[in-house]
């Protein structure tokens, strides 16, 4: 009565041992399907970063290249092409373009510094910054690569970097670094970008083996050429702390040229280099989050005594007049009272102002919509809310508009 039983399970085993091999058979199958697809797709991403990287170099030499007018030489590299200067131990600028693939770029910093071995006459070196003070900064930045592992150590070579200070070069440097970035993320499009130290006699210098010019003055020149809304726009930074935000170092590609006395973008159509490079709308480069924003007010543009909205910080618990622009204005609930940005949109914001419900009866106009986008000086103790300086506006004699005052 147990023999059945007994064969049932021996027919189970059996069964399931079979099945098993016939389960491991085909993972076995999968298994070796998936990592073939996997190499077939690494071959593929290899090919198109060559691809990708042969382009770029195309597109530097018959639209990058800025006039040769200088002693130097001429460096062509993956990613980047550079003109170097022996007598100051560093390029004279720096091309290279960034493309939208850094969306997916998934290489990290790799701090390979080394020597550029193209350059025959040698670069500095590590000796040659240690204990100077200054960074070792990348004219092309190692994350604009960020798609490319070779690109990127290529950004490494010393030949790319020049002495920067470190409150600039992980400071202002750094955010227009990131605001180009965020323009080829938002934009989906490609863009040329150009950059050099100001590199003059008689610079103060660095160095051990070779004496590394130490300019006083950096800058970037950007332009994108896709489709029918071209355009350019340049920066200039002082080698050290630099206050203000981004957009208020914005200059014409012209301006960098008169500096520096290279002439950019030479290659292109005259009509186009010249509508290029002659002027620049800050607000074509901002993303949607920072559209509305504009440059901190100047101090010639202000009433005697005035302060902008960057130098109100260092004022906090005085009586002062702040000038700037008013980019964003909100009403909060049932008019009990009315906020403002003034220059910089939220939450970027830099200075704030505020008219309490019981305050707005104090003004012959609309608040909310008749100080949206003008030119005001407000009056009154600086205050600070979340570490933003603030100011409480009591009555229309606060405010003073600046077209006003120059009239």
């Amino acid at each position: 009565m147990y023999r059945i039983p007994v064969l049932i399970i021996l027919m189970f085993t059996f069964i399931s041992g079979f099945s098993q091999s016939d389960i491991e058979k085909t993972l076995e199958i999968k298994e070796k399907n998936l990592q073939q697809l996997k190499d077939s797709q690494e071959l593929v991403i290899k090919s198109l970063e060559g691809l990708k990287l042969k382009w770029i170099q195309e597109q530097i030499k018959q639209k990058g290249l800025p006039e040769i007018n200088r002693d130097g030489f001429l460096i062509a590299h993956s990613a980047m092409t550079l003109f170097y200067s022996p007598e100051h131990e560093q390029a004279w600028w720096v091309v290279h373009m960034v493309l939208p693939d850094i969306k997916y770029g998934t290489q990290g910093r790799t701090n390979d510094f080394r020597t550029d071995s193209l350059l025959k006459v040698g670069t500095a070196d590590k000796n040659d910054y240690l204990m100077s003070g200054y960074d070792r900064g990348h004219l092309a930045p190692s994350a604009d690569f960020r798609w490319s592992k070779k690109a990127l150590s290529e950004s490494y070579y010393y030949s790319n970097m020049s002495p920067q200070r470190p409150e600039l070069n992980r400071g202002k440097w750094a955010d227009l670094e990131n605001f180009v970035r965020q323009y080829v993320l938002t934009s989906n499009e490609p863009v040329f970008v150009v950059t050099g130290g100001v590199l003059k006699d008689s610079l103060k210098y660095i160095g051990i083996d070779k004496k590394i010019s130490v300019p006083k003055f950096y800058y970037k020149i950007i332009v994108d050429l896709n489709g029918n809304d071209t355009k350019g726009i340049a920066f200039i930074m002082r080698n050290g702390t630099n206050t203000y935000p981004v957009i208020n170092y914005a200059v014409s590609i012209d301006s960098v040229e008169t500096l520096t006395g290279i002439n950019f973008f030479p290659q292109l159509d005259d009509s186009l280099e010249n509508r290029l490079e002659s002027s620049y709308d800050i607000s074509q480069w901002f993303s949607e989050k920072e559209a509305g924003s504009v440059k901190v007010t100047e101090p010639e543009e202000m009433p005697e005594g005035a302060i902008n909205t960057i130098q109100a910080k260092g004022y906090i618990g005085q009586k002062k007049t702040v000038c700037g622009t008013v980019v964003s204005t909100r009403v909060w609930k049932d008019n009990k009272a009315i906020f403002m940005n003034l220059d910089q949109k939220f939450p970027n914001h830099v200075f704030s102002a505020t008219i309490w419900g019981n305050n707005i009866v104090n003004f012959p106009y609309e608040p909310a919509t008749t100080l949206m986008n003008r030119k005001v000086c407000i009056t009154g103790t600086i205050g600070k809310y979340k570490e933003v300086p603030s100011m409480e506006l009591k009555n229309d004699e606060s405010i003073l508009f600046i077209d006003e005052i120059e009239e």
